[in-house]
């Protein structure tokens, strides 16, 4: 088999492959893995809950599970369990407990007081409640990726070919070109799809997918709050008109602050530096609820790119005939769900019998992108 990309998707998919005993080759345009798929610095929120959507919270569910076992079997730790919390309207709050009940993950509801005598040192809005899962955190993304390609490295039945751009891809006969001429054939071939790679998603596919830029900011918290801030979860949610989020200081890094308010999108994938315009945009939006907070709270700021399919077209699997598929992996949720990707695309790849996940269960005609079932449409978690 052979994978194409160096992101979490195709990087699971080849672990998986070999777990089942398959003989897989990855080749990436970079290294292995690929940097700029998730930067060292790079947090993912991993949480059960997604709001009025029993199927997607009962797979976030399965998710959590499968990256405590890859921890384990990678002899790495990269999922810091320090809870995940999503602030939301009363009533909603406790439909939200009861569904991450239901699916059989634990949660607590918390009222608006409670997040205030709980959390003093954010302005939260005073008629909000909150879903409190314990049990949920940060994945460590650039780890992620460092354990899968460290793994894959010491097996017997891999070869990772590095810095080797590949121009096209032959589903029918399993054959990957590489810019330098070199063949590689396969009983079957993925290519795991990022913003970069656009170009070998078939004709009419490509054009749907749409490339964000999300501007973020790296913050020191004040000496003062360290204490409460290292109680604090991942917050998917803060309430906010504009979709603010935060990543609590963890594994040594800093607070990491984005908004919904800082994405746009874009063309073309060019420099990451963040426009002072962004900057105050996200400032002058987590002014309003971290007390104190202000520029000199900020120790950087940056710009990551994401893709995704719009309008709710969700992350598909494309069919490029024979044994051959293209995943795009669009935004946070390929990431947070990308045990259970994997695990349906190595099945996919061997012909096995139906996975449960949705499309993948029905062979699409080419060119088809069927949004895989129970996974939350394209955009950051």
């Amino acid at each position: 088999m052979t994978v194409v990309g160096g992101g979490v998707t195709a990087l699971l998919t080849a672990v998986e492959c070999v777990l089942d005993g398959h003989r897989v080759t990855v080749v990436d345009r970079g290294c292995l893995p690929d940097g700029g798929a998730a930067p060292p610095g790079r947090h993912r929120i991993l949480r059960a809950l997604h709001p009025a959507d029993p199927r997607a919270t009962r797979a976030a569910l399965r998710a959590h599970h499968r990256w405590v076992e890859l921890e384990e079997l990678f002899l790495t730790r990269f999922y810091e369990r320090v809870g995940a919390l999503t602030v939301l309207p009363p009533a909603a709050a406790a439909d939200g407990a009861a569904l991450v009940e239901n699916a059989g993950g634990t949660a607590r509801q918390l009222t608006a007081a409670g997040l205030s005598d709980r959390y003093p040192h954010l302005h939260l809005d005073r008629g909000l409640g909150a879903v409190l899962e314990e049990q949920a955190g940060v994945l460590l993304a650039g780890r992620v990726l460092a354990a899968c390609a460290g793994w894959l490295k010491w097996q017997r039945n891999v070869e990772l070919v590095e810095h080797r751009a590949v121009t096209a891809v032959d589903g029918g006969s399993g054959t990957v070109r590489l810019a330098d001429g070199r063949d590689l054939h396969g009983d079957a071939v993925l290519v795991a799809v990022d913003p970069r790679s656009r170009n070998l998603l078939p004709e009419g596919v490509a054009e749907r997918l749409t490339l964000y830029r999300q501007s973020l900011l790296h913050c020191r918290v004040p000496p003062h709050q360290a204490r409460a801030w290292a109680a604090t979860p991942a917050i998917a949610s803060l309430g906010t008109a504009g979709g603010a989020r935060l990543v609590p200081p963890v594994a040594g890094r800093g607070l990491k602050l984005t908004s919904a308010a800082a994405r746009r999108v874009v063309d073309e994938i060019t420099d990451h530096a963040t426009d002072p315009y962004w900057q105050r945009t996200l400032e002058r939006e987590f002014g309003d609820v971290l007390p104190g907070f202000g520029p000199a709270w900020v120790t950087a700021a940056e710009d990551a790119y994401y893709a995704a399919f719009a309008p709710a077209g969700g992350p598909p699997l494309v069919a490029l005939g024979g044994a051959g598929y293209a995943y795009a992996a669009c935004g946070g949720t390929s990431f947070e769900f990308a045990p259970l990707i994997a695990r349906s695309l190595a099945d996919r790849l061997a012909g096995s019998a139906p996975t449960g996940v949705g499309a993948l269960d029905g062979p699409p005609p080419a060119g088809h992108a069927p949004r895989l079932a129970g996974l939350p449409a394209g955009g950051r978690a």
